[in-house]
This record gives C-alpha cells, sequence and structure tokens, in this order.
C-alpha cells in the first residue's frame, strides 16, 4: 500500500489511537473530529473495552451532564485521555487559547481557555494536537498561558503533556528534561521541513522515522464502521475524507 493510497486524516487517527489502546476511558472535547474518530478506532479495537465519550454526541457519550461532567469525571480520575489544543502551543507545552498580542489590545480573541488548566493538570494521558504546523502557532513562548504545560523539577503533577500530533510529525514528550523530542515526520514531510516550520527548540534523534500507515485491516476499519460512527457527529468531515453521506 502506497501512501498516496492513504489520507492525512487517515494517518493521523491511525496515530492518535495507537495512543489510546488499552486505555479504560477517552474524552473527546467539542470539534474535534480526527481524535473522535481515533478514539472510536481504538474503542473498535479493544472490542469495546475502553469507553469513549464524544462531546456532542448522542450515540458516544456516556456524559448525561455536557461538560460539567467531563471536569467531574476528570478529577475523580475517571479519564484516562484528553486533547488539547491552541491558538499557540510553545516549548514548554503551554497552550494560548485566549488572545494573540498584548491581552490588553490583542490582535485576535479566542473563545476562552474552557477549563483546559485544570484538564491539563488532572488526565493522566493529554495528547496536544494541532492542524496547522508552522511558526505562527508552534511559538517559541506563548502570548497567554491558558494552560501551563511541563512541570517544575521535582513537582509531581499526575498529567501534562503526553505527546503532540500536528499535520507534519509526531513529538514525543520528555519530561525529565521538559522538551519535544521528534518522533516521526509524516509521509512527504523531513526533518529539516519540520526544523523550518517550528518555532520552539526541540529534541531530534539520530534517526527520525516516517510515520507509520495505517495496514489493509485498520483501514478498512476506518473506512467502515468509524466513518459511519463518526458521521454522527461531524458528517461534513465524514464526507470530505471517507466519502460518506450521513443516513437520514
Amino acid at each position: 500500500m502506497s501512501g498516496s493510497d492513504v489520507q492525512l486524516e487517515e494517518i493521523l487517527i491511525h496515530t492518535i489511537a495507537g495512543m489510546l489502546d488499552g486505555l479504560r476511558h477517552v474524552a473527546v472535547g467539542a470539534s474535534s473530529p480526527v481524535p473522535g474518530a481515533a478514539a472510536l478506532l481504538a474503542r473498535a479495537r479493544s472490542g469495546g473495552a475502553t469507553r469513549v465519550s464524544v462531546l456532542g454526541s448522542e450515540e458516544h457519550n456516556f456524559f448525561s451532564d455536557g461538560g460539567k461532567e467531563l471536569f467531574d469525571c476528570a478529577g475523580q480520575g475517571r479519564i484516562d485521555a484528553f486533547f488539547l489544543s491552541g491558538a499557540q502551543i510553545d516549548g514548554k507545552a503551554n497552550i494560548n487559547l485566549v488572545s494573540i498580542g498584548d491581552p490588553d489590545l490583542p490582535k485576535a480573541r479566542f473563545p476562552g481557555s474552557f477549563g483546559s488548566g485544570y484538564l491539563y493538570y488532572v488526565v493522566p494521558r493529554v495528547i496536544l494536537f494541532r492542524l496547522e504546523h508552522t511558526r505562527r502557532t508552534l511559538v517559541e513562548q506563548v502570548d497567554f498561558i491558558s494552560a501551563p504545560g511541563f512541570s517544575e523539577p521535582n513537582v509531581y503533577r499526575p498529567g501534562g503533556p503526553f505527546a503532540m500530533i500536528t499535520d507534519r510529525c509526531l513529538f514525543d514528550v520528555d519530561k525529565d528534561n521538559r522538551r519535544f523530542v521528534l518522533k516521526s515526520v509524516h509521509p512527504g514531510e523531513t526533518v529539516e521541513s519540520i526544523a523550518e516550520n517550528t518555532g520552539f527548540q526541540y529534541d531530534v534523534p539520530a534517526e527520525v522515522p516516517t510515520t507509520p500507515l495505517p495496514d489493509a485491516e485498520t483501514l478498512a476499519l476506518m473506512r467502515g464502521r468509524i466513518a459511519t460512527e463518526i458521521a454522527e457527529i461531524y458528517p461534513g468531515f465524514a464526507k470530505r475524507v471517507f466519502g460518506l453521506e450521513k443516513a437520514a
């Protein structure tokens, strides 16, 4: 199977699902079709052992009280993984969901942090996700810290960043040294192209592989069952990526 047969979104879904395998409960926030599809893929491969709660879904959501219940479950240690993004993410894994530029005179303003700082601290496996990997979004220092990333040395914290995946690559996390580490580059990207488009410093191993493609069995599962399930929440995404029309 060649890389041209597989869409970027399918590579991302496959890669994220691999980070969710074996977990008890994965929660996915709003406007997150790729993480949502990845969580549903992990559930399918678990035979139903992994519980998935996707905000905005009627069929794939164990929450009855929306965001409030999400926060309660996270505080009780009942959520194993969650996804966070930001208008900016920096090399210390801080995220910015508030504004660009001077907070008093911002160039751009966004909806707000919406409990991200709390979830970042209490969910054990927080995966950062950003579909625009540029120096505009992955910056040396965020303009506003909505949620702090790496803990200070010798400070215990159950949550924090587990990994970061973008439309160009996958970063692992070295919590001891409070650094991102380039783990793989997606097809069509190189170590050099990642450096050119990243505004912060990170570690690069001697050898950086290409992100693995999903095998035929996984692709069939994604393009069949998972496409149908994610169409309930994100019909436009399912149509664009999988060519699936939502059933009436």
